[in-house]
């Protein structure tokens, strides 16, 4: 069995006035994580990560992976949305990663995504993290670890990055934004947030992560091994969402594939 990762995190995004702060400390931690656990990690870190680095990287982790391997891909940055042409989105948008050219190369579709998913063996397993977008309200959890004066959204508007004369009609944009990526075709998504939610970049003891990352790792340092995936997951929202972090994190997968065992 292989076990292999890719871990993406992009601060920086030219043009469109909409940099990040923790994105990049969030793809060093799960890294770090990860290869403890012994996985092959590569790291795509701002100007690594352009839209066709990003597309190399995903389908070459995937491409020679056999059964019984196991690939992790984390995701920590803006999340858009274009509109959706092939008539599969209800609301009709397409949800998206943004790539650090973004805004002259474009977005990286959830379409795109499950495509490259897709071409995986049987019995290949993928789990794909994703640290980005979304907005909603709530009050719970703990907050005296976060920083004063954040945090800020991992969405990135349309009108931030798109050319004027491909911007969507205005009744289009006013609907609010969404996570995404449940058609991405992996095993397991765990995403920041639910769909009418934003994820969050802001601080902790003077260091910069996304909200999400740094209570997923808290939470699997303080659970008990060999945990699953669903306990995890419960771990985690005992920590978000939270008064100033109002984000759900969500967990989608069959039953079976939520009792595997994290990173195994």
């Amino acid at each position: 069995m292989t076990t292999k990762a890719l871990c993406i995190g992009i601060n920086d995004y030219p043009g469109t006035g909409n940099d990040l702060s923790g994105c990049v400390n969030d793809a060093n931690d799960w890294a770090s994580e990860l290869k403890g656990r012994g996985f092959t990690v590569s790291i795509l870190l701002d100007a690594m990560a352009t839209r066709a680095a990003m597309v190399a990287a995903i389908g070459g982790i995937i491409q020679g992976a056999v059964k019984g391997d196991t690939l992790i891909l984390t995701y920590s940055g803006h999340g858009t949305w274009v509109p959706d042409r092939n008539g599969d989105e209800p609301d009709g948008r397409d949800e998206a990663l943004c790539p650090y050219d973004l805004s002259t190369k474009g977005a990286l579709l959830d379409d795109d995504i499950h495509a490259l998913f897709s071409r995986r063996v049987a019995g290949v397993r993928i789990v794909l993290i994703s640290d980005s977008c979304h907005s909603g309200s709530v009050t719970r959890g703990l907050d005296e670890e976060l920083d004063p004066g954040m945090p800020k959204i991992r969405f990135m508007p349309p009108e931030a990055w798109m050319p004027k004369d491909q911007l969507p009609p205005a009744q289009l944009r006013t609907v609010a934004p969404r996570a995404g990526f449940t058609r991405a075709g992996g095993d397991l998504l765990l995403a920041g947030c639910q769909d009418t939610e934003y994820s969050w970049d802001t601080s902790f003891n003077g260091r910069p992560n996304g909200a999400f990352t740094f209570y997923a790792l808290k939470a699997l340092r303080d659970a008990k091994p060999p945990a699953t995936y669903e306990a995890w997951f419960n771990k985690i929202r005992a920590y978000l969402p939270s008064t100033r972090l109002p984000q759900s994190p969500q967990i989608f997968g069959t039953k079976s594939a939520r009792r595997f065992k994290v990173f195994a």
